[in-house]
């Protein structure tokens, strides 16, 4: 008889930390802590010591907006040094995520992150909060603005180029299986105008999974991925081994958005059932799942993570 599962509350405790935006960023976990607590003092520092690494200072920003005060937290934080860019910064992203969850108006956020953009008009992380909510509640014209806007500021920047791609992949969305859609054309571009050693050679990956979750939900595709040929035809196979074979030659361990890679290269592999090559990933992961895109089209992400993960490291 196999054991009983765990109680109701233990499990859920075990996948909030399983699905942990921070992902394996160590000080930004304690820097978030402390702000929970209304100390943020921590996040002065964090940020302070971040820098001008964009990606990282994205990464870490929209993070601790998640918080439910950050927002509060963040005013506070102003009050005391009223010329802080970072505390701009810190209020315009927990404005947005307010926003994105119905709690503070989209006027009042877009206005924090445009104030928060005239204090530092080098950064791109007020304009990257701003491409968030637009790509959630705005027009497209403007999704592709502000995509300008950040990549004008740093034109690699890892989180902006998967939100754009997560909106192109919405467009057609009836049309059906498309191997000459937009979104793909876009990702590729993307990926030769980065550097060589840049993450987002991974970026048709992503625009592959995120036309999956498309064309799933609008019933063109089975909900069970490893089903669908849209992962096993000739485009698919090319795009997955180029992607895998960079991986092999240019992972870098201090990206601080990888893990979202690895999430989507593994996804991609077991759904192209390549269970070795899968396995291989699932190692560098360990328990940094990301909910996309092992959500996609319906899924609770992390249930099938381990399902997936325990399929590929068995069959190894």
């Amino acid at each position: 008889m196999s054991p009983p599962p765990p109680p109701f509350g233990r499990g859920r405790r075990h996948a909030r930390r399983s699905l942990d935006a921070a992902l394996d960023d160590t000080d930004l976990v304690a820097a978030r802590a402390a702000l929970a607590q209304g100390r943020w003092q921590a996040a002065r520092t964090l940020l302070a010591h971040t820098g001008d690494d964009w990606d990282r200072r994205g990464h870490r920003v929209t993070v601790l907006a998640l918080e439910p005060y950050s927002a509060a937290w963040a005013r506070d934080w102003l009050l005391a040094d009223p010329d802080s860019a970072d505390a701009a910064v810190l209020l315009a992203l927990a404005q947005v995520r307010r926003a994105l969850r119905g709690k503070e108006t989209p006027v009042r956020a877009r206005e924090a992150c445009q104030a928060a953009a005239a204090l530092v008009p080098a950064d791109p992380t007020p304009w990257l909060g701003l491409l968030m909510l637009e790509r959630a509640l705005g027009a497209g014209e403007e999704v592709v603005r502000l995509f300008g806007e950040v990549r004008a500021r740093y034109a690699d920047h890892h989180h902006a180029h998967h939100l754009m791609v997560a909106r192109l992949a919405e467009r057609r969305a009836d049309a059906g299986p498309d191997p000459l859609h937009e979104v793909y054309d876009f990702a590729v571009w993307a990926a030769e105008q980065a550097p060589a050693d840049s993450p987002l050679a991974i970026l048709p990956v992503v625009a592959h999974a995120e036309r999956y979750r498309v064309l799933a939900a609008a019933g063109h595709e089975p909900a069970d991925p490893a089903a669908s040929e849209h992962w096993t035809g000739r485009r698919a196979r090319q795009v997955m081994k180029a992607a895998f074979d960079w991986w092999l030659e240019w992972e870098h361990e201090g990206h601080p958005r990888r893990l979202v890679d690895l999430n989507f290269l593994a996804h991609a592999k077991v759904c192209e059932g390549r269970g070795a090559e899968a396995a291989a990933l699932f190692h560098r992961i360990g328990e940094h799942v990301t909910p996309a895109p092992w959500s996609y089209p319906d899924h609770d992400p992390y249930p099938a993570f381990r399902a997936a993960r325990d399929s590929a490291l068995g069959a190894v």
